[in-house]
């Protein structure tokens, strides 16, 4: 039986009183149960002025009621839907990122649910939580809702670019499969450049070697992931969100320059929220 790493103290979901929550706790509740943990569910009560003769905006103890009210009902979902798991809510006061980023200072991960929003309106959004609580956070982020399998058998994509912030995805990618007993597909995408070098075939020689370098290690560590390796041309995300198509998660990092990572910070999850079909999971450099 593969020992899986330790990390954080839990698995910490941020509930949006504004939107089902479901499918994004299904995942984490899932989550937690496979890997042991605690579930801390936290809900983020932000101030807000007196504005009873102004409008019909609900005052702070009608927010605080009702926050605690979706907290019980998140609660008490989780423990129907895994009995075993330890499962403890939290209401707390203050705008959503930064309250987030707080709760899960030592976290083995965070789960958000997916806005489904295109990558301008996510950025412009008030409500937006992707770009901070990653930017913030020191343990993988999920951003997502829940993971289905529609092919046979199931994966888990990795993008990996040699920067320091792909190793780190690539080791949590394993782990991932491992303890969902899916195949591993590790992707790497080469993009041309405009004035090349060197021969096609040699670029694409040293990339495939790269993937076989990064993974060599991982896969001494977890035997019995299956694991495959794909150079692809093109767009990181196009040709990310088409490698994970029908993959229980694909997994990126988040941090560093060059590769998918020397794009601004949040555009590499923001391209596959609006791409993929599947949960993303962003990794910090360890």
């Amino acid at each position: 039986m593969t020992s899986h790493p330790a990390g954080g103290r839990d698995i910490v979901v941020g509930i949006d009183p504004d939107r089902d929550w479901h499918l994004a706790l299904a995942w984490a509740a899932d989550a937690a149960q496979r890997r042991r943990l605690p579930l801390r569910l936290v809900l983020a009560v932000p101030p807000r002025h007196d504005t009873r003769h102004a409008d019909d905006t609900p005052g702070p103890t009608a927010l605080r009621h009702a926050g605690s009210e979706r907290i019980e009902q998140a609660c008490t979902w989780v423990r129907d839907r895994h009995p075993e798991v330890a499962v403890t809510g939290e209401l707390l006061d203050g705008f959503p990122a930064p309250v987030l980023g707080g709760a899960a200072r030592e976290a083995r991960m965070i789960v958000l649910g997916s806005r489904h929003l295109s990558r301008t309106a996510e950025f412009l959004s008030a409500g937006s939580l992707v770009v901070p609580v990653t930017a913030q956070a020191h343990c993988p982020v999920v951003v997502g809702d829940a993971e289905h399998v529609s092919r046979q058998p199931a994966y888990v994509v990795a993008g990996v670019d040699g920067s320091a912030s792909a190793t780190a995805a690539l080791a949590l990618a394993f782990d991932e499969a491992d303890l969902r007993g899916a195949a591993l597909r590790v992707v790497c995408v080469w993009q041309r450049p405009l004035i090349m070098l060197n021969d096609e075939k040699v670029a694409l020689r040293a990339q495939r070697a790269l993937l076989s370098e990064a993974t060599a290690g991982l896969s001494e560590k977890y035997p019995d992931v299956h694991v495959t390796h794909e150079v692809l041309t093109g767009h990181p995300v196009e040709e990310l969100a088409r490698a994970a198509e029908h993959a229980l998660a694909v997994v990126v990092g988040h941090r560093g320059r060059g590769g998918y990572t020397g794009m601004r910070m949040g555009s590499v999850v923001h391209g596959l929220l609006h791409r993929a079909h599947c949960p993303v999971i962003t990794v910090p450099t360890a």
